[in-house]
């Protein structure tokens, strides 16, 4: 009776095409930097908002940092100082000259516009004001790219001033805001992240990593293969079985993820004293294509989360003369969820874009911000036994700056099926056989924002903000047989 059983249900959950859907998912930014650099100064706003280019910061040279002089006025401007050392205990930094030849460079590919500078928004050291060179003094603030001692960059205000070194310009600094060097002026644009910036820890055996950029520069066995600006992982790797599942049903997972991924930065300052606006997340373009089977290891109630990948990034943008330092981290996993004992075939492609982050606005307050139009196609599920099944490969992603978490979200698309099946005999040899199946897609969608989206210089909340969660679930194919 099982056997007949198995045969009723199997074409019926076999090659299913997976039709439309969207979906959406709600991380924010973390800070991070590339390189040790000069210094900005940046005068006190003078009450004349302006719109600052946001720019990648060029690579292969020093970034400069940015500083606020508490005795100036006007706009923030390129300086000529660097944060030598920073020692996070005791919040000392050490403020010295950055060396002649510091300019920044066009980023690969690209051309510096006649009469600007290599990066938008940041002058030449030529362009470079008087006064650029002067010894920091209490109240002046600190924008600096990474730096020896603050590998997510440094965000500070100067409180004392120790003395001079062999090194340079010793001084206390306590945490401030973004507010205190973008001012009154206004920012809004996206950078897409350098897929060569990104680091991969695998987390299974059988991960690879591609990427291809602009220039033409490609790595990995998929390199050659990706649209420019992408990054693939791929992975083929067994997973756990049930304890007593014979070897002919030993589970593994294979496929890939691609994304494409960019920085979103928006910040009005025309207000005075703190942002009238602000965003901050990621967005770009997602595809997967995924296969689990066999017997994975479940148990009622509890689903079994495999991940395969941590990535991280921390690109430096350029918010005019300003290096904002962004953390992005994603790790990625295979979940799957079962209450009988089952052996399944899933096979999912998932393709679309995405939008992930937090938006202030005076009198609202920080809100998630969750977009995405994904579509699914050709999807096949084979189950053969009774019971329910669910299947997913998802993220875990964060957005923020200077090391300190925005945006938190954790986001899966999933497939799940059902097969009952009911068989009966009686003492005339008769005999009936019955089943049904049912077969639907859907994502989860839950996260945080949190704390320190307060860099920004807007009100602090005491505790994390959920984003609530969400679920989406939509009937792909279902059917009931008899005999």
């Amino acid at each position: 009776m099982r056997t007949l059983a198995r045969r009723l249900l199997l074409p019926g959950l076999t090659t299913l095409a997976l039709t439309a859907t969207g979906c959406s998912s709600t991380p924010h930014t973390t800070t991070a930097a590339d390189a040790a650099a000069p210094a900005t100064l940046a005068p006190a706003g003078d009450g004349t908002s302006q719109q600052l280019d946001v720019a990648a910061a060029p690579q292969g040279t020093p970034t400069p940092a940015a500083v606020a002089r508490a005795d100036g006025k006007g706009k923030t401007e390129k300086s000529s100082l660097k944060v030598a050392s920073y020692d996070q205990a005791s919040g000392r930094a050490v403020i010295a000259k950055a060396p002649q030849g510091s300019a920044q460079s066009p980023a690969p590919g690209k051309k510096p516009e006649a009469g600007k500078s290599p990066a938008a928004g940041a002058s030449s050291d030529a362009g470079t004001p008087p006064g650029a060179d002067k010894p920091v003094a209490v109240g002046d603030v600190i924008a600096s790219a990474p730096a020896p001692g603050a590998p997510n960059g440094l965000l500070a205000k100067v409180t004392e001033v120790i003395g001079k070194t062999d090194r340079g310009t010793e001084v206390k600094t306590a945490s401030t805001t973004l507010a205190s060097v973008l001012n009154d002026d206004k920012a809004d644009g996206k950078v897409p992240v350098d897929p060569s910036s990104v680091t991969v820890e695998p987390l299974m055996k059988g991960v690879t990593f591609s990427w291809a950029k602009t220039g033409g520069v490609k790595f990995g066995p998929e390199g050659a293969k990706l649209p420019l600006g992408n990054l693939r992982l791929d992975v083929n790797a067994a997973v756990d079985t049930a304890p007593d599942a014979p070897a002919s049903a030993g589970a593994s997972v294979s496929g890939f993820v691609q994304l494409a991924p960019q920085v979103e930065f928006k910040y009005d300052g025309s207000t005075g004293g703190g942002p009238r606006s602000a965003f901050l997340g990621m967005s770009g373009d997602w595809s997967s294509q995924w296969k689990l089977q066999g017997r994975a290891a479940a148990s009622t109630g509890a689903a079994k989360r495999i991940p395969f990948a941590k990535l991280h990034s921390a690109p430096v943008i350029q918010v005019g003369p300003v290096p904002v330092v962004v953390n992005l981290d994603l790790t990625c996993y295979v979940q799957v969820e079962a209450d009988g004992r089952v052996t399944l075939d899933v096979q999912q492609d998932v393709k679309g874009d995405f939008k992930v982050g937090g938006s202030y606005a005076t009198g609202k307050g920080w809100t998630p911000v969750s977009q995405s139009n994904v579509k699914s196609t050709p999807v096949t599920a084979t189950v053969t036994a009774s019971g329910k099944v669910k299947g997913a490969l998802g993220a875990e992603a964060s957005v923020g700056l200077y090391g300190a978490v925005g945006v938190s979200a954790d986001f899966a698309p999933y497939l799940r099926g059902e097969a009952e099946a009911k068989a009966s005999a009686s003492s005339d040899g008769k005999t009936s056989l019955s089943g049904s199946w049912a077969l639907y897609g859907g994502f989860d969608l839950s996260g945080n924002l949190h704390l320190q989206l307060s860099l920004f210089g807007t009100p602090i909340f005491e505790r994390k903000i959920p984003l609530g969660a969400l679920n989406r679930e939509w009937a792909l194919a279902s059917g009931h047989a008899e005999r």
